[in-house]
């Protein structure tokens, strides 16, 4: 059976990551960016990711940095992985990684060119589609990202907007790698709700059981 992985984005809080993990999340995304609602300071960071069980990676979130700044927040916090969810040139990209994640947002207009760009750049090891800048809830317009991603060589990883509601459908169409989710497991934003985050998961897993 095809297993769709699971990354519960905007930790904030070692029982929301123990919850996420339980339910059968494989990653936990780490906010540094200040400006969002579910930003995290490194140090309170690393006591969530040091409570997370065995296998349980972590994701740490930035928006255009500068090498500097991802260096000394990486110093201080090691996340398992690296996800870049703004507008960074290529070379930034290239100096932050390896095991990086490059998020793109879906345009119609521009979704085949900056796949085929990200796919090219050895660095990267995942590509994020997102419905909007990240963590606002927009929707991705499945069936063209489907066709769009067909050549795509790198894992991709699906966001914006999904839920418990609607993931199973997402994932019939688009089959990615993984799943992203952050809006769709709160109670307001930037609080995540335990219950939603387990219907969200046993909403993938029912997928992959009937895909």
């Amino acid at each position: 059976m095809r297993r769709t992985r699971i990354k519960i984005c905007g930790i904030r809080s070692i029982e929301t990551a123990r919850s996420a993990a339980e339910n059968g999340a494989d990653a936990i995304g780490l906010v540094f960016v200040k400006s969002s609602p579910r930003y995290i300071a490194p140090r309170e960071a690393v006591e969530i990711m040091t409570s997370l069980p065995l296998f349980v990676e972590t994701v740490g979130l930035f928006q255009n940095p500068t090498l500097e700044e991802f260096m000394a927040i990486e110093g201080e916090c090691p996340t398992t992985y690296t996800q870049l969810h703004g507008t960074e040139p290529e070379k930034l990209v290239r100096q932050c990684g390896p095991l990086l994640i490059k998020a793109i947002k879906f345009e119609a207009a521009t979704i085949d060119r900056e796949l085929a760009r990200w796919d090219a750049v050895e660095e990267v090891d995942a590509v994020l589609v997102d419905g909007s800048d990240g963590g606002e809830g927009g929707v991705v317009d499945w069936q063209a990202l489907a066709s769009a991603a067909a050549g795509l060589s790198k894992a991709l990883i699906l966001a914006g907007g999904l839920t418990a509601q609607n993931v199973e459908d997402a994932i019939g169409i688009v089959h990615p790698y993984a799943v992203d989710v952050s809006s769709g497991v709160e109670r307001e934003r930037g609080v995540k709700d335990p219950d939603k985050i387990a219907e969200f998961c046993e909403a993938v897993q029912r997928a992959d059981a009937t895909g």
